[in-house]
């Protein structure tokens, strides 16, 4: 099936679970296409926010997906077509909300864009639009992708795949999680299990374990800091595991405090999406290189952490 084929039918299979909408870019960035009704408005928006610029920039040098945010708690996700190693057409699907977001935590997240010098009119009408973009879990958001870059390479690709992380779950008052919890906890356990032994074969298990849970399911207005919160406490439970697997505390505790101040200190979901997993590679390598090299005492392994 052609490609322009393969994402009409997408397209339109997407659609039937929500107003989510498709978009084509050429190799310059140029909109060729979209089934948005406010295109105009929204790929504004897109272009404005910076997530165009840093799409096309990631698409010229990988193959891979992404999703691309932004202060507001917005996300898009974009794949790639590619001729002979080159750029042909970017797809993106979006906007989409991870979390409910109210008025107040979209006033908070456009402070941090207020270099942009937006008129009143265009922010009032950014919040009609903005009201109207759906909450989408993100690990549905995620399996979209996968869809859509099969549609474009034919090749089958995991979640760990992406480059992001993912962001923590939508919190509704009036709903109780489905999941298992208990299917949440054994896959947790087996993620630390894979630091304290050093196995460098964690992408599948990363992968399913983001199937089950998005993160830490704390409420806040702040889409940012809900994702740091995240990002935080899995680094903490990564540094223990590490400990246990025979990584010293001292190059733990100091590796993990790098993790959670590069998270503390990111300005925007784009920041932030790559730390979690970068983090935990990390940990896993430096746990793999320890156990290893059991011939150094542990006072030796320490001196040679410390060097290095």
């Amino acid at each position: 099936m052609e490609v322009f084929q393969s994402m009409a039918l997408l397209a339109e299979l997407v659609q039937c679970g929500g107003p989510i909408f498709t978009w084509c870019y050429d190799e310059k960035g140029n909109l060729l296409r979209s089934n948005c009704p406010d295109e105009a408005f929204l790929s504004g928006i897109f272009d404005l926010f910076g997530c165009k610029q840093q799409m096309m920039e990631y698409g010229a040098a990988h193959d891979t997906p992404i999703t691309l945010g932004t202060a507001l708690g917005i996300l898009w996700a974009a794949a790639f077509e590619k001729k002979n190693g080159e750029l042909k057409r970017a797809w993106v699907m979006g906007p989409v909300f991870y979390q409910d977001v109210s008025m107040r935590g979209i006033e908070q997240g456009l402070r941090y864009y207020s270099h942009l010098e937006t008129s009143v009119s265009w922010t009032m009408h950014l919040q009609q639009v903005l009201a109207k973009v759906p909450v989408l879990q993100n690990t549905i958001l995620h399996r979209y992708t996968l869809m859509m870059h099969y549609c474009l390479t034919g090749i089958h690709l995991e979640i760990s795949d992406i480059n992001s992380e993912t962001p923590p779950k939508v919190y509704d008052p009036t709903y109780t999680p489905a999941h298992d919890r208990h299917k949440v906890w054994m896959a947790e356990q087996g993620l630390l299990q894979m630091v304290r032994t050093g196995d460098l074969n964690y992408k599948q298990a990363l992968s399913n374990s983001m199937t089950l849970s998005a993160g830490v399911p704390v409420h806040s207005d702040d889409a940012l800091r809900q994702s740091k919160i995240s990002v935080i406490v899995f680094t903490s439970l990564v540094c223990r595991a590490a400990i246990e697997g025979g990584l010293s505390p001292e190059e733990a505790y100091a590796l993990g405090d790098n993790y959670i101040q590069a998270a503390e200190s990111a300005k925007t979901l784009d920041d932030l999406n790559p730390l979690s997993l970068m983090m935990y590679d990390d940990f896993i390598c430096r746990v793999h290189k320890c156990r290893t090299n059991p011939k150094l005492s542990r006072p030796v392994q320490q001196c040679v952490d410390y060097i290095e």
